[in-house]
């Protein structure tokens, strides 16, 4: 039996997916690596762990590996080891060749983790991308605003889902937002031209080098703008037509940019977007499955688990053969306000006018505490055959159901 080790620094929801379909996998003997500990765990997951040790930091590549090294010495080689949160890919990546694990490399998760190499490697390769700089004093930024003008975006070269990402429309925001994220020669900040227009993902399952599958979501709005705006209740949506001459330019570049930085075995979720003149320029790119429940869309829009798929693709070299058969999309429920959860209007509305239609739902509860995620309190996700179907019944979903704080 592999025996496979998973590594994560909590237990939220959907690190718990993840632990639970992995751990419940047939020929797997599991551990796991964590900052918390195992008896956190739901009951189910801890009479399935072979092994396990705790850290105090899991995205310290020494501490990764000595906790490896114990598991290695009580279990026997180690098959695999893996973990789906962006951060840890490169301390992992260490482990691996450490201790001669099979998976992807350091230099590897480093052109997907570090968002200025990355974008210079797509440059160099002639593939469409958002102009940008790493800077690393306050008088490079100004600079590069003079050269790219307004609006543009600051951040950290090694960000993840719009973490501590910053959009500036002029200097004086531009200020603020290095106020917050200063650079210097030991922190270096991303500057990137803002781009105008509509935000898509693309995700990809590659085999040995080779994509053997992809889907692609839209966003309503894109990401940035539901930040800056608390009252905005994010949509995305995956559509039935995917394969369609519109997306085949996102499709050749998605794989040419996946060739580029050396994927050869795992799920990636790119993030592009379609010019208000037509154009593509892709974003960024990570070597890990994607957050914001679009592995759930994507499970439903094809009848299969995304989660189960991406672990016997990373264990054993598998990917079954799909058919995409609806479109789904998600409703993020966003609370009003600040503080706890308060109240929830419209459920039953929606229940009556589109219940059918519901395949996923997580119900913001009375008194928890605001999310500090753009995705917010709660979810409803839905699924029919014909895509225009499910884009009306989110405009529904996110114009009758109000979660209101206080």
């Amino acid at each position: 039996m592999a025996f496979v080790i998973y590594t994560t620094p909590n237990y939220t929801d959907n690190a718990v997916r993840f632990i639970r379909t992995i751990s419940h996998l047939e020929g797997v003997r599991f551990s796991l690596i964590s900052q918390e500990p195992k008896e956190w765990l739901p009951l189910d997951i801890q009479s399935k762990l072979v092994d396990f040790q705790q850290v105090d930091d899991v995205f310290d590549a020494s501490q990764l590996e000595a906790a490896a090294k114990l598991l290695m010495a009580r279990q026997g080689k180690i098959h695999r080891i893996l973990g789906a949160v962006e951060q840890t890919q490169i301390p992992v990546a260490q482990v691996r060749e450490v201790l001669g694990i099979e998976g992807m490399d350091v230099e590897t998760a480093t052109n997907f983790r570090d968002k200025g190499r990355m974008k210079n490697l797509l440059q160099e390769a002639g593939l469409p991308c958002a102009r940008h700089r790493k800077v690393t004093s306050k008088k490079a930024a100004l600079d590069f605003a003079g050269y790219i003008g307004f609006p543009l975006i600051v951040k950290p070269p090694d960000g993840a889902a719009s973490q501590s990402t910053f959009r500036a429309n002029n200097f004086i925001e531009l200020e603020w937002a290095l106020s917050h994220n200063p650079p210097s020669p030991a922190h270096e900040v991303l500057m990137e031209e803002f781009i105008l227009g509509d935000e898509f993902s693309f995700d990809t399952f590659s085999l040995n080098g080779q994509p053997v599958f992809h889907s692609l979501t839209k966003y309503f709005p894109n990401p940035l703008e539901v930040i800056r705006e608390p009252w905005i209740q994010w949509q995305v949506l995956l559509p039935r037509e995917i394969d369609i001459p519109i997306y085949d330019d996102i499709k050749q570049a998605a794989f040419k940019t996946l060739d580029t930085l050396g994927m050869k075995t795992g799920m990636s979720h790119l993030e592009w977007f379609r010019r208000n003149d037509g154009g593509i320029a892709i974003s960024e790119v990570a070597a890990r499955p994607p957050g914001a429940q679009i592995t759930t869309l994507i499970s439903r829009a094809n009848d299969f688990d995304c989660v189960a798929a991406w672990a016997r693709l990373m264990i054993f070299g598998e990917f079954p053969s799909l058919e995409r058969k609806y479109a789904v999309g998600a409703a993020y429920l966003r609370g009003q306000g600040s503080g706890k959860v308060q109240a929830i209007y419209g459920l039953e509305k929606v229940q009556t006018e589109i219940g059918h239609l519901i395949c996923d739902v997580k119900i913001p509860q009375i008194g928890q505490e605001k999310s500090l995620s753009y995705e917010g309190e709660g979810y409803i996700i839905l699924r029919h055959p014909e895509t225009s179907i499910v884009k009306e019944a989110l405009s529904r979903v996110v114009s009758t159901v109000r979660v209101v704080l206080g």
